[in-house]
């Protein structure tokens, strides 16, 4: 299934129930007292949070949501039935907007996390509850209030614990496949990921990360070149970012430092923090060397940039370095969740 993270739904709660206007009519009972029941409740509207659902492409298909109408109140002062309410899964990581307002309305960022978006209209009154020492047979009773109705706006970021970013064919794809169970298009050509893609990591027997394959960026992917804006907010949510790069022999004047200050300009230009997120560089294609050449252009990318980081050298085709990479990952998670405990 393509993977959706935009999409735009009309939510809208049960009209509550009319109150009844109704007299006793009792054999033996001269004159019957008012007896007309209160209406029931109309239904909401919630939005659930779902861990089994990872795209928002079911809302191509449908894209309004309507809760049932409480029902008219009776006789004998019987309440009408509330209307029941409409529960509307959707991917954890979704933030929800009223696209009237922009407003956020919530982040449903756990499985079963609900969130009201449409109240249901509240119940008409009967003309039995009109009844006074002064108004001995009312005959006036009140409608059931409408509900409340939005046009939404749902954006998925996902929820990974592992974001890969790089330039287009810098073989992320390829290293998700190496460490997980996604499978990814994999091709020789730039954009070959058009969506993103989560992986599960699996190191040992329960213990596990999830990767995101992001989709590459070019030059000027932060004013929406390329795939552009769309992907590089689901950065915004992975805990660790691993900087895949290049390594292997180019045909152009380009060099794999030029690679990494093009990607941190654009991560700086969409949201500065991203810079301040701890950022590991994995030097990819390394097969693609000659192994007395390996040392020399790690060192050279190293002092070209400064970089005070973490680096590995892998290659994501033949498998070497991956094994260590993703224990080395799985280790820097485990101590940050025991820090936050």
């Amino acid at each position: 299934m393509k993977f959706v993270d935009e999409a735009t739904i009309d939510v809208q709660g049960g009209r509550g129930g009319d109150g009844c206007v109704s007299f006793r009519r009792e054999k033996f009972i001269a004159k019957g007292g008012p007896d007309g029941g209160d209406g029931g409740d109309g239904g909401s509207v919630w939005l659930e949070a779902d861990g089994n659902i990872n795209t928002l492409a079911d809302f191509r298909v449908t894209r309004k949501f309507k809760a049932k109408a409480g029902e008219a109140g009776a006789g004998r002062q019987r309440t009408g039935a509330s209307g029941g309410d409409e529960v509307v899964p959707v991917p954890t990581g979704t933030l929800v907007y009223d696209e009237a307002t922009d407003e956020l309305l919530g982040d449903l960022v756990e499985h079963g996390q609900r969130l009201l978006v449409a109240r249901g209209g509240w119940h008409g009154i009967g003309n039995a509850r009109y009844k006074s020492s002064t108004n001995r047979a009312p005959r006036q009773s009140s409608p059931g209030k409408p509900a409340e109705a939005r046009r939404l706006r749902l954006e998925l970021k996902l929820l990974a614990d592992v974001g890969l970013v790089g330039l287009p064919n810098a073989g992320k794809s390829t290293l998700i496949r190496a460490v997980s169970a996604a499978r990814p298009r994999v091709a020789d050509y730039p954009f070959t990921t058009l969506h993103p893609h989560l992986g599960v990591v699996r190191v040992e027997q329960h213990r596990s990360f999830v990767m995101a394959d992001i989709p590459g960026l070019i030059e000027g992917a932060a004013e929406g070149a390329g795939l552009g804006i769309q992907f590089l907010k689901h950065i915004q949510r992975t805990g660790l970012l691993l900087h895949l790069v290049d390594m292997g022999p180019r045909s152009d004047d380009g060099s794999p430092a030029q690679d990494v200050r093009t990607i941190e300009q654009e991560l700086g230009a969409f949201d500065p923090q991203l810079l301040e997120r701890e950022r590991w560089l994995v030097l990819n294609k390394m097969d693609l060397l000659p192994v007395d050449e390996r040392d020399a252009a790690i060192k050279a990318l190293v002092d070209a940039l400064d970089w005070q980081g973490p680096v590995y050298a892998i290659s994501a085709v033949s498998g070497e370095g991956t094994e260590r990479l993703a224990q080395e990952i799985m280790r820097a998670l485990d101590e940050r969740r025991e820090e936050d405990q």
